[in-house]
């Protein structure tokens, strides 16, 4: 591993860390809210076109859509610095880090030329539509249905789970298009927008009191077919692209980390009362094994830095450092909560430790153990395809999607 910038990504860092400054001021260290609301948007909106009209979006993306056609370790270094300044990236990680990628991959020039621009400037947000209440993880058990009718495609069905559906302009739909093929077969996927008739966006309250997620129905929505990416039965394929590109986005953590709980630490009293929760050797324990965890995270990401440096591509074991991230974003959080006592339960912003950032923390973790593979099919991904171990047995190999057994 080379821990180390080459002089021109040494030369990129310095350039992105001078736009970031004059854009945004000075960097952020502290873990911060997630911002909801119509002002927040609105500054995140500007924040992108800023940062496409100086270059800084689609990095890595081809010149004529757009892109600067660098190297993907150039978009990491942007991440880096970007997020120490808690840039309000938010709305578009999921359009700009997996759908467009797919349009640009999979559409006709048309389609490339009609969505990549404006999504790039942050005109229109995008979302996926995969999940489903019987197809989780399975993506591939899907049931919503799209049924040639002339030169377009009817939709019916439901997706579940779809972050940022109620803002977004757009998404890529994955729809069963043939039940007579294996499940994995017999999928395509489609551009719809997300203002058609027929498409029914229901928020779902969370527990943190936002609603990130949502429910979303389909009925009778009519698609046209050059709205579809790729070959009719190929969507499986297609979808793999965009859960690469998924999971390799969602690895990081966004919440508090080691540094904010060794903060908290020094300032809580301890439960003996002698000292502070530093000199507590039951939580020196845990924040030890926090700082290996994200020490071990950190280097794994040096050997993928390493392997983008060189022009490979990075592999399965991208999965490794979600589930560290998520659970341990979890633990830290829980930890946090517990040290203040029944101070813990406050979680105004105004009056709980970082603006509330560990309640905020704990509260959006499970939901990060899920997105982009749960931690069992991750665990299954890294035991199969890192370590080459046996493959679990699949009894749904071969059989066609409508004699699979369901449930009633």
């Amino acid at each position: 591993m080379d821990f180390n910038d080459t002089p021109e990504e040494a030369a990129f860092r310095a350039e992105a860390r001078s736009w970031l400054e004059k854009t945004l001021g000075a960097p952020n260290a502290k873990a911060s809210l997630r911002v909801e609301g119509p002002e927040a948007m609105k500054a995140a909106k500007a924040y992108q076109k800023k940062k496409a009209e100086a270059g800084f979006a689609g990095l890595t993306w081809r010149k004529d859509v757009g892109g600067r056609e660098l190297p993907p370790i150039f978009s990491v270094i942007f991440g880096q610095e970007e997020q120490k300044f808690q840039a309000p990236t938010g709305p578009f990680a999921i359009g700009l880090g997996m759908c467009i990628p797919t349009v640009i991959a999979f559409h006709s020039p048309e389609g490339v030329n009609r969505y990549v621009a404006p999504a790039l400037r942050g005109e229109e947000i995008w979302c996926q539509l995969f999940s489903e209440p019987s197809a989780g993880s399975d993506v591939a058990g899907l049931k919503t249905r799209a049924v040639k009718d002339g030169e377009d495609w009817v939709i019916n069905g439901q997706k579940v789970w779809t972050s940022g559906a109620h803002y977004s302009d757009y998404g890529i739909l994955l729809a069963r298009t043939n039940p007579e093929k294996e499940k994995h077969k017999g999928l395509t996927m489609f551009v719809v927008n997300m203002k058609a008739p027929g498409v029914d966006v229901r928020p779902i309250h969370q527990m943190s009191g936002g609603s990130n997620f949502n429910e979303v129905y389909f009925n009778d929505v009519r698609i046209s077919d050059s709205e579809r990416l790729g070959e009719v039965g190929n969507g499986w394929n297609v979808a793999l692209v965009t859960l690469m590109n998924e999971r390799l986005a969602v690895g990081g953590s966004s919440g508090p980390e080691y540094a904010e709980i060794l903060e908290l630490a020094r300032n809580t009293p301890s439960p003996s009362g002698k000292g502070t929760l530093l000199q507590d050797q039951a939580f020196r324990e845990k924040l030890a094994s926090w700082y290996v965890s994200a020490e071990g995270y950190t280097l794994g990401k040096y050997r993928t830095m390493t392997a983008l440096s060189k022009g490979q591509t990075p592999g399965p074991e991208s999965s490794i450092g979600k589930i560290l991230n998520a659970n341990r974003m979890q633990d830290i959080g829980n930890a946090a909560i517990e040290a203040e006592d029944h101070f813990g339960i406050i979680s105004d912003p105004a009056l709980a430790p970082m603006q509330g950032a560990f309640h905020n923390a704990y509260m959006w973790a499970p939901g990060l153990r899920i997105a982009g593979g749960t931690d069992e099919i991750l665990r299954n991904i890294i035991a199969e395809r890192v370590l080459g171990l046996p493959q679990d047995v699949r009894v749904d190999k071969g059989v066609a999607y409508k004699d699979l057994p369901s449930g009633r």
